[in-house]
């Protein structure tokens, strides 16, 4: 059976799945799964790519996420590689953790997105003896279950910051009390009557409606000669270097000369936005502050560490993605 096929676009949403190999255990303890979700965070917010919901169970997870820049492909592979390479070592072993490469399915977002959302939250009961249980026994499982996003999207308090709970309950009535018992509501619903959400996927890799599942085939699945219809690789996704860079200097307040002249923080920042935001390898950003690429690669590790320490660099890199949010893409 041929793979299903990685369609990236910018703004793209995904549910996204990893399963571990043999289906052996990819979290013994919970200093794994904090551990994972420590990663995940940082991971997400090194791709700039949105989390909606998720779950982790003792083999596998689900994700639930958007992709504003269209590089799912680069931060899953960051990201399973850095979580792998942390349980190895931790737990002395060597090999793949995962039983293969994770598999996404695109979802059209108008039509599937809360339904998405409650498969994932509902897993915690379909699987091991809690299934067979009564659903007063589940529920009471499911909302106590703190490896989900579900506690957050039910209770304020039970929230992580990573998780953008809002736009899931968006449909319910937004993030208030009311549109939160509708979410709880539904949920019970949906745990009563089932959720046939694997029935609907298109051809392993698509869960939409009539007209999304032939919007992507036509755009970027079916081998025409139109040469006015742009590839999946030629879509615009990345912003100018220079874009970024200003942006940068205005935020930090230092001229973009120093930004890539001067080594320290602000130097190895620019090297991160412009990898992630610019689409540029760390050969071509070596070229521009020149120094060797292998300098870039360790500064891009580098100030990823720092800005988890530093709450001025997680300032500076927050407003300066949100202004490079604004620019068209």
């Amino acid at each position: 059976m041929a793979r299903p096929l990685r369609i990236q676009y910018p703004g793209a949403l995904y549910h996204v799945t990893n399963r571990g190999n043999e289906r052996k255990p990819i979290f013994k303890d919970d200093t794994d799964r904090l551990q994972f979700l420590k990663i995940l965070s940082e991971s997400m917010s090194t791709y700039n790519i949105r989390l909606y919901s998720f779950v982790l169970m003792t083999n596998h997870y689900h994700l639930q996420v958007e992709t504003p820049l269209g590089n799912l492909s680069e931060c899953m592979r960051h990201f399973n590689i850095t979580y792998t390479s942390f349980f190895n070592r931790r737990h002395k072993r060597v090999g793949h953790l995962y039983q293969g490469r994770y598999k996404s399915i695109l979802v059209d977002k108008d039509a599937y997105f809360a339904m998405v959302s409650r498969y994932i939250h509902l897993n915690p009961v379909k699987v091991g003896a809690i299934k067979r249980k009564a659903a007063k026994e589940q529920l009471e499982y499911l909302w106590a279950y703190k490896w989900s996003s579900l506690p957050g999207c039910i209770t304020a308090r039970n929230r992580f910051e990573f998780v953008d709970y809002g736009i899931v309950l968006e449909e319910y009535g937004g993030d208030t009390l009311a549109g939160r018992k509708r979410y709880k509501k539904q949920i019970m619903t949906d745990l009563l009557d089932g959720l046939p959400l694997k029935e609907e996927i298109v051809g392993q890799s698509l869960l939409g409606e009539e007209y999304f599942v032939a919007w992507v085939k036509e755009t970027f699945l079916e081998k025409e000669k139109d040469r006015e219809r742009p590839s999946v690789a030629e879509i615009k996704r990345f912003l100018a270097k220079d874009e970024i860079l200003n942006t940068l200097s205005e935020v930090s307040g230092l001229p973009v000369q120093d930004i890539l002249s001067q080594t320290g923080s602000m130097r190895q920042m620019a090297m991160d936005l412009l990898y992630r935001r610019g689409g540029l390898k760390n050969p071509a950003i070596g070229k521009l502050m020149g120094i060797d690429y292998s300098t870039v690669s360790q500064g891009r590790k580098r100030v990823r560490e720092k800005i988890i320490k530093s709450k001025e660099l997680q300032k500076i890199l927050k407003t300066t993605e949100a202004c490079l949010s604004r620019l068209k893409i």
